[in-house]
């Protein structure tokens, strides 16, 4: 069993890559891999905790005063009451922000909070639009996350640019620009809330040492692309008018919409600060966002008496267009990698890898490198159980004071994983959601797009090297 684990949870990820193929949606796939993956730990914990004297399971009993309890009931009260409710409230903390901020950023969308953007990003011009869409991108991600902005600038596209084959270079450049610009916040991506909410790296320190990576990035992205992709003075195929508004939209007031707008952002912009102040999970900042927004729209909705009931966009309503199969999709992986941590493969991987490797930055790249293959939020939740964070006080060589709260590890790490992802359309959690949104096959965007990943993901590298 306890070599078997790692096998299903490599097959597994190799379905989830070839979703398209096998016609098996990757959210069922990444759910069978965690419910598998738990009960063999459970089924085969004499040998994966028992026999093998798993060091974490002993400190576990030397804590609880169990070493002479029954071996059954020590592995019960140690997978139930330790280990998996534990992980499950971690797990939880992702999937409620993931959850909230999605409803925010539709709640937000649906009532015109938007608009103004779609106006402001109007051009038939198809280098400028290029600027203006990753220059958005970039600076969206920060403050929503990258795949909330990505969804977000997508529904702007499709009013900007109507003709699919101008459409889908536009989207596989937010992909690009939309992980550039996650890089460099703490909740630009799932990857970067996982390192953030686990104590790896500060939201400060993320910020000030990957912005000049993640820019020189974009920058290097944006440049090859205007002249690679568009000639000078080129046209796009169709243009629409987007000045003229949604009726519906219309019946809201202005300023209606600029609170729901302003209320939904600074939600979602406070997370660091509100963390930072009040030590309180990252999620609750934006349940109290939706708690405003939720007030905020009962209440004038009940003034807008013209509106029939059947057509208010009530909160409940909306809630249920959250994208459960993407939130079972993080559950199931997330869960999957916990179940490797406690059978203590993460903890052999980890000593095959720094045995091998010395050098943690040369790590750091591969694990970027992989994570155009592999799910980054796997990989990195996979690496912080291999690299757990070392004290400060225990960094007694240079060796470890990569391992650090916000080392060098743990701050290359946070740029590698979410700007790796790039690479292939398949990486990241925002180029799957841009693949279906827009039908994108995953050899156009090899041809034309992996080549400015790999060139933007260097250099943004290079330049964090130098500012070491």
């Amino acid at each position: 069993m306890y070599y078997l684990m790692p096998v299903v949870f490599v097959l597994g990820i190799i379905a989830i890559a070839l979703e398209d193929k096998i016609k098996i949606n990757k959210s069922a796939t990444a759910l069978f891999v965690c419910i598998t993956l738990w009960l063999m730990l459970v089924f085969g914990s004499g040998d994966i905790l028992v026999e093998r004297q798993n060091p974490d399971f002993l400190h576990f009993l030397k804590q609880t005063e169990l070493e002479d309890a029954p071996v059954k009931e020590q592995i019960v009260h140690y997978l139930t009451e330790n280990t998996f409710v534990s992980h499950l409230g971690d797990v939880a903390q992702t999937l409620f922000f993931v959850m909230c901020s999605l409803l925010i950023v539709n709640i937000v969308d649906r009532h015109g909070g938007f608009l103004a953007i779609s106006r402001s990003l109007h051009t038939d011009n198809k280098r400028k639009l290029l600027w203006m869409i990753g220059l958005s991108s970039f600076f969206f991600s920060a403050l929503l996350d990258n795949l909330a902005a990505a969804i977000v600038l997508i529904a702007v596209l499709r009013k900007l640019v109507p003709d699919h084959t101008d459409r889908m270079k536009y989207a596989s450049i937010i992909v690009l620009t939309a992980n550039a610009g996650g890089s460099w916040s703490p909740i630009g991506d799932v990857t970067t809330l996982l390192l953030w909410t686990g104590g790896n790296i500060t939201a400060w320190h993320q910020i000030s040492h990957l912005f000049l990576p993640a820019l020189g990035n974009l920058l290097v992205t944006l440049i090859i692309a205007d002249i690679w992709l568009f000639r000078k003075g080129a046209r796009l195929r169709q243009t629409c008018n987007v000045m003229a508004d949604d009726i519906y939209i219309e019946r809201i007031p202005n300023s209606s919409r600029i609170v729901i707008f302003w209320i939904g952002i600074l939600s979602l912009a406070f997370v660091p600060v509100f963390q930072s102040i009040t030590h309180l999970p990252a999620f609750m900042c934006v349940l109290i966002g939706l708690v405003f927004l939720w007030i905020y729209t009962d209440l004038m909705y009940s003034h807008l008496g013209d509106i029939r009931e059947s057509d208010k966009l009530r909160i409940p309503t909306l809630a249920r267009s959250v994208d459960l199969p993407t939130i079972f999709f993080f559950f199931g992986i997330l869960m999957s990698v916990a179940a490797l941590k406690v059978g203590g493969q993460l903890s052999l991987f980890a000593d095959l890898l720094s045995s091998n490797i010395r050098e943690p930055y040369a790590i750091t790249i591969i694990v970027g490198a992989i994570s155009s293959v592999v799910d980054n939020v796997a990989l990195v939740a996979a690496t912080m159980g291999m690299f757990p964070v070392a004290e400060t006080v225990a960094a007694t060589t240079p060796y470890m004071n990569y391992f650090v709260a916000d080392g060098g590890f743990w701050t290359l790490l946070t740029y590698c994983a979410v700007t790796g992802g790039s690479i292939l359309i398949i990486g990241s959690a925002t180029g799957v959601a841009v693949m279906g949104l827009e039908k994108i096959s995953f050899g156009y965007y090899l041809k034309r797009f992996t080549p400015l990943a790999i060139v933007g993901y260097v250099v943004g590298i290079l330049l964090f090297m130098l500012m070491g």
